[in-house]
């Protein structure tokens, strides 16, 4: 019998089992581009699944509320056991009304007719749905720039590897053609220690960025919710990289198309229907309610249930308020300063976004004018470097020139993919100011 509940318990478990299984092995990404990665970090961020929990919840809410529209049917036990049954004078004779044991089975039912709160529940239900749906949004939002900036934080890290590696490689070869000079006795020790110098401080700074790039990814498995203790290596387009700077700055700001905003508008329609809801608390309310009751009554608890004194009843339920003490008045205007305040929260955030768009437009020019410097700047210094390299060999220009030169082309490399990095970081803020990241 053991052996049978084990295999029962095997076949029941071995489909979550492997659906777990399943999970773990679609949990990594083996073509990690921006795009996949944000569709990941969509899917597995804590954040939006707890945004659409809350939709659930949300709408869980709105259904228990708009419950109350359907009959309500309940059932009560009572029993009583009276250890003084109370006594009445009728005709100057003091006579016992009762018995010493009492019981009750009722089935009760209501029906809502019309009630102010079912129907602000049924008013509401689909703008309260609406504002978890939009905070969903927003908060989707947040992850997509997130993650974007993150991306890219390592994808310009990864780059600066890279060119380190080069620039390594270009040292190591000056570095032996220094000795080579040194030991044919053609220069001194000191071009041959310079190269060196610059060796060192190029693997240092490798190092350096490989230390940095952990801690970047890191931080973008921690927006993703990547597995931890597993590599991520993205996948990008070098070409497309920099197609992907440009951006439409002709148009203006739109509220109306910011998440923030849409928010509030959700907000002030739940406000003027609370208002509306105040200002019915004069409106009656009206249930019909009905009941049949099972009585048992005797003296004798063993003889108390075998006869039984049935009695019914229907009815409706008309309730009108007279007076509350002036509370529907102080609801109502406390309702009224409510939707002022959120009127003031839209102008508040009209200001925001128009000084918040300024501020990322103007960083994206800015950035994208260094970027344009910039890559000029790799450009000339390449050029420079061969030149200088060239009239080296030939013993034109010292072995310090050389230095200076390869200094110039390392530093112009590393903020050209800096720049790069901030072009595409300011664009999203950019984006994001103006309601455009897509979900």
């Amino acid at each position: 019998m053991r052996y049978g509940l084990f295999a029962v318990s095997i076949c029941i478990l071995f489909p979550s089992l492997r659906g777990y299984t399943q999970q773990q092995g679609d949990s990594l990404l083996t073509n990690a581009t921006l795009s996949n990665v944000i569709a990941y970090a969509l899917k597995q961020q804590p954040a939006v699944q707890q945004a659409l929990i809350d939709e659930k919840i949300t709408d869980m809410q709105v259904k228990a509320k708009l419950a109350d529209w359907f009959p309500q049917v309940n059932f009560n036990y009572l029993y009583q056991h009276n250890f003084q049954v109370q006594t009445s004078i009728i005709g100057g004779n003091p006579v016992k009304l009762g018995v010493d044991n009492t019981s009750a089975l009722q089935f009760s039912a209501t029906q809502t007719i019309f009630n102010r709160d079912v129907l602000l529940a049924k008013r509401t239900g689909s703008i309260v749905r609406q504002q978890a749906q939009q905070q969903t949004a927003g908060t989707k939002i947040d992850v997509v720039a997130s993650v974007s900036k993150a991306f890219y934080d390592v994808l310009a890290t990864e780059l600066q590897i890279k060119v380190t590696d080069e620039n390594i490689i270009r040292l190591q070869k000056s570095l032996d053609d220094a000795k080579n000079r040194y030991d044919a006795g053609v220069v001194d020790k000191t071009d041959y220690k310079r190269a060196t110098i610059a060796l060192n401080n190029a693997v240092a700074a490798r190092k350096t960025n490989e230390e940095m790039l952990k801690a970047k990814k890191e931080y973008l498995k921690q927006l993703m919710n990547y597995p931890l203790h597993t590599d991520l290596k993205i996948v990008y387009d070098s070409a497309s990289l920099e197609g992907e700077i440009a951006l439409d700055t002709t148009g203006g700001v739109d509220y109306t198309k910011r998440i923030e905003y849409r928010l509030l508008e959700t907000q002030h329609k739940l406000l003027e229907t609370n208002l509306q809801y105040s200002k019915w608390a004069f409106i009656p309310s009206l249930s019909a309610n009905g009941a049949y009751n099972l009585n048992y009554l005797n003296n004798e608890f063993s003889k108390l249930y075998n006869a039984s004194y049935p009695n019914s009843y229907a009815g409706l339920t008309f309730t009108f308020p007279i007076f509350q003490g002036g509370k529907r008045h102080y609801n109502i205007k406390q309702a009224e300063w409510q939707l002022k305040r959120t009127d003031l929260e839209i102008v508040k955030l009209k200001n925001a976004v128009n000084s918040e768009y300024s501020a990322a437009l103007a960083g994206y020019k800015a950035s994208l004018a260094n970027y344009f410097a910039v890559k000029e700047n790799v450009d000339l210094a390449k050029e420079v470097y061969d030149v200088i390299q060239l009239q080296y060999r030939s013993g034109i220009k010292t072995y310090l020139e050389v230095i200076t030169a390869e200094t110039d082309l390392r530093t112009a490399q590393i903020n050209y993919f800096d720049a790069l990095y901030g072009v595409l970081s300011s664009k999203i803020d950019v984006q994001k100011s103006l309601g455009r990241i897509n979900l």
